[in-house]
């Protein structure tokens, strides 16, 4: 592995960084998109029930409920807005809803980023590798054919080291915003199935 890091030259140095970076904004996103952290079980539930029997909705418990989750954070918007038009309840929502979208998808531009530039940094270090190597035959000749065919394979390690790094990068790039799209979508039942149970509270 070292050898072949050696073969692809400096511009092996920010593929390595950009891979680093790629796995670490995996591991997080695995960690902070967890389903028990975005939805906790029977959050919903238990606020609609809260609702349904008139519990005491003053603005220290709505905004304990906003600090439980991002489900928590879309609920207590429609609580702030509980005694508006159920029109202007649902724009809140949206407005919520926005925010938590962008929240949720934290990190995932720069790793959509990595994503495009691994293959281009690794065409990069191609074309400089191979740059080296013509250069060298013009210093002095060709000579072995068997020596040519190594300094073309070692050029294209960083290709390969791109390609390698961009892969993985695009598949869960593609996954995480595949997951909070299904978050979304679920979240938003849940604040409808609570205004639904506000209505014939107010």
């Amino acid at each position: 592995m070292l050898e072949l890091v050696k073969a692809g030259g400096w511009p092996m140095i920010p593929l390595l960084l950009l891979s680093a970076a790629a796995l670490a904004i995996i591991v997080e996103r695995f960690w902070s998109l967890r389903r028990i952290t975005v939805m906790p079980p029977g959050l919903g539930d238990e606020v609609r029930a809260w609702v349904a029997r008139g519990g005491a909705l003053d603005p220290g418990h709505i905004e304990q409920l906003r600090q439980t989750s991002p489900l928590g954070a879309l609920l207590a918007a429609a609580l702030d807005a509980r005694t508006r038009p159920r029109e202007q309840m649902r724009e809140r929502i949206e407005d919520a809803g926005r925010h938590l979208v962008h929240h949720l998808e934290r990190y995932l531009n720069s790793l959509g980023t990595i994503a495009a530039a691994g293959p281009l940094l690794g065409l990069f270090g191609t074309v400089v590798g191979m740059i080296q190597m013509f250069m060298g035959i013009l210093d002095h000749g060709v000579g072995d054919v068997n020596q040519l065919a190594g300094g073309i394979g070692k050029a294209l390690v960083c290709t390969a080291t791109g390609m390698i790094v961009a892969i993985p990068a695009l598949m869960f790039h593609r996954y995480f915003r595949g997951r909070i799209a299904g978050y979304i979508v679920e979240m938003e039942h849940e604040a409808t199935q609570l205004l639904d149970t506000l209505d014939p509270v107010r």
